[in-house]
């Protein structure tokens, strides 16, 4: 089986695409909902001897590392009902432990068994690349100023507090504004944080005295806004949020803390969404043990996954959250496992 995303803004477009693309035997492995439902994307699969039954070049697949289609790179093709069941068997017990849902249970899995990959660590891992987003955080200059949003206690002034300070390890200029002025506690917390890190902290009380704040900081590398928590099941507080977000153009980022349920995680991100949160910073990492929030809110929001906090720290408080890493999340040791490149089967 070969795997492709389609990425469009009607699902009508993106079934066309699939057509035009891979032809009437193209199999939907899983749909989601880009850019809070402003477009969409479908993961198709065709089998390969249809393919080459047809005299074409597999098209250049997202499956392949190192910048490689997938017919180029030493991926297993492997489609043998007995490694399928048990690959199944394995993914579908940790995502039972994770209280993954239903849904996202199934996407995962109908992706996990048509990648034909005998490690089932492997096989997620493409699964979760296929069918996620994935968006670092920037490490260098950034043009739009960062701001942070979530709900109350997610640790959105810690989170702030690290980026930070790693862009101070990385020699860059940066700037921190604060709008949690009415939480009692909030602008001393980051102020203790900007003060170690001979930061001026800038406040704002109102949308334009951000603005302003915006401006005084422009010369800045990096520029990061903390805000107060938002609940994101009233709708007043949220329109608010829509209303600070209008006066600049900022790069917002969902603080979602891990362990959380997944149904109300989900929920969470779609309100987040709603109002442009494209991306999103996982937090508690390291205190968490079921993580099917965090696959709920990125399939439900349309988030893309940032980089993740699985310490206290600030310094060195933050993790790349790749697929692998993901994938190690869910699976615990499983970077240790043997097979991380497995060959192609000899005669296929």
């Amino acid at each position: 089986m070969r795997l492709k995303s389609f990425y469009a803004k009607t699902m009508t477009e993106a079934m066309n695409m699939v057509r035009d693309t891979l032809g009437e035997d193209a199999i939907i492995v899983a749909t989601r909902e880009e850019r809070g439902g402003k477009a969409v994307r479908v993961t198709a699969a065709i089998e390969e001897d249809l393919i080459r039954d047809r005299g074409e070049r597999s098209p250049a697949f997202e499956l392949g590392r190192g910048g490689l289609p997938a017919s180029q790179d030493d991926w297993l093709q492997y489609d043998e009902e007995e490694q399928e069941a048990a690959i199944t068997e394995e993914i579908t017990d940790i995502m039972l432990r994770h209280s993954v849902p239903e849904d996202v249970t199934d996407m995962i899995l109908s992706c996990a068994t048509l990648v034909g990959l005998e490690q089932p660590h492997i096989a997620l891992i493409a699964a979760l690349e296929h069918l996620f987003g994935f968006r670092p955080l920037p490490v260098r200059a950034h043009k739009k100023p960062l701001m942070v949003v979530g709900p109350p206690g997610a640790g959105k002034t810690l989170a702030v507090a690290k980026m930070a300070a790693r862009g101070i390890m990385n020699d860059l200029k940066v700037a921190v504004i604060t709008t949690d002025t009415v939480r009692a506690g909030g602008t001393e917390q980051l102020a203790a944080f900007t003060k170690i890190l001979q930061i001026p902290l800038l406040k704002a009380r109102s949308n334009s005295e951000l603005k302003a704040c915006i401006e005084k900081a422009r010369g800045a590398d990096q520029i990061f806004v903390d805000t107060g928590g938002a609940n994101p099941f009233d709708k007043n507080e949220i329109r608010e949020l829509a209303r600070t977000l209008a006066i600049a153009d900022f790069d917002p980022l969902l603080i979602m803390p891990a362990g959380g349920d997944a149904e109300e995680s989900g929920e969470i991100a779609r309100s987040y969404a709603a109002v442009g949160v494209r991306w999103m910073l996982s937090t508690r990492l390291d205190i968490a043990r079921r993580f099917g929030g965090l696959l709920q809110a990125a399939h439900q929001g349309g988030m893309a996954f940032a980089d993740a906090s699985n310490t206290p720290q600030v310094a060195e408080g933050l993790m790349a959250m790749t697929p692998k890493a993901l994938c190690n999340l869910l699976m615990p040791g499983s970077e240790n496992r043997p097979g991380q490149q497995v060959k192609r089967k000899t005669g296929y």
